[in-house]
């Protein structure tokens, strides 16, 4: 059956990768070894959003741009992006001092429009028979409308491959099958440290040989 892959980065990242050796991940190989035999790799859509420097990590972004410059000598990959929104709120603290406020302006940095755009895409190449069958990586309980939408609407299967350690029942109900992602899988499926594209060779960040 022809697949589609729907990754959620960040939730991929937060949930398997961070704090481990195992960030320079060949996603194709993943998704070929999730797939196994019965199911054909078409597509791996890919959704993220550009991180900024910050104080404590001022090399936060060029791992990144390094990490999706190696995604995209992957063919059969695309990149969407979303973005980060920074703002500030009032919030009500959890251990109030008596005779002090109990609210305090917190700086508030949320990553918006990647769980929509998977949604969106989700949910378009079904209607458009882009794929037989579909997979998507991630835990977030806002795509459980749009796998159910797609199972009942246009009967096409969806498996949900959960990054993360602890299990959702919403997402388990919603798809046609359901399994924890292996983490020996992420050893077994790093790209060659060092790589070639258009733009001439590059290699795995130095700061990801070890946890962090």
């Amino acid at each position: 059956m022809r697949t589609n892959v729907y990754v959620d980065g960040f939730n991929l990242y937060y949930g398997a990768l961070r704090g481990t050796p195992y960030k320079w991940l060949d996603l194709e190989e993943l998704c070929r070894r999730l797939l196994g035999s019965r199911l054909t790799l078409s597509r791996i859509r890919y959704f993220t959003a550009d991180v900024r420097p910050v104080p404590t990590d001022r090399q936060k972004h060029v791992r990144q741009q390094i990490c999706q410059r190696a995604l995209r000598t992957i063919s059969c990959l695309d990149i969407h992006k979303g973005r980060f929104a920074r703002g500030s709120r009032w919030m009500n603290l959890a251990e109030p001092v008596p005779g002090l406020p109990d609210k305090v302006r917190v700086q508030c940095t949320e990553e918006k429009g990647s769980d929509v755009n998977l949604a969106t895409y989700l949910v378009f190449d079904a209607a458009v028979r882009d794929f037989q069958a579909a997979v998507v990586v991630s835990n977030d309980t806002d795509l459980v409308e749009p796998i159910k939408l797609v199972r009942q609407e246009f009967n096409r299967p969806v498996m949900v491959v959960n990054p993360q350690r602890s299990r959702s029942d919403r997402m388990r109900k919603a798809a046609t099958s359901y399994e924890l992602l292996d983490q020996e899988l992420l050893a077994q499926c790093q790209f060659p440290r060092h790589l070639i594209d258009v733009s001439g060779s590059f290699e795995k960040p130095a700061a990801w040989e070890e946890a962090r």
